[in-house]
């Protein structure tokens, strides 16, 4: 699984074919969340209070983004990175 941005010890990473709707998946130590690209809404999983809230706003800064790996993925393209939350 590609890994597209980390930050604060958080991993953000896409799978190819992977199924919709468009989503990522977050890692922060044992802890992992799925979150949904258009509404930021957390579709399985956890993260704590404070590393979701970093998601969240790192999402909301770079969603256009996001759904361009979206779309690369479902093409097996290669995934652009993305700047990490600072």
């Amino acid at each position: 699984m590609p890994r597209i941005s980390a930050f604060f010890g958080i991993v953000i990473r896409m799978f190819y074919n992977d199924h919709g709707p468009p989503h990522l998946h977050a890692e922060y130590s044992e802890h992992e969340a799925v979150y949904e690209i258009e509404t930021v809404e957390i579709l399985r999983g956890a993260l704590p209070r404070r590393a979701h809230a970093l998601v969240v706003e790192w999402m909301t800064l770079h969603r256009a983004e996001l759904m361009e790996n979206w779309e690369r993925a479902r093409q097996g393209l290669p995934l652009i990175g993305i700047e990490p939350l600072e």
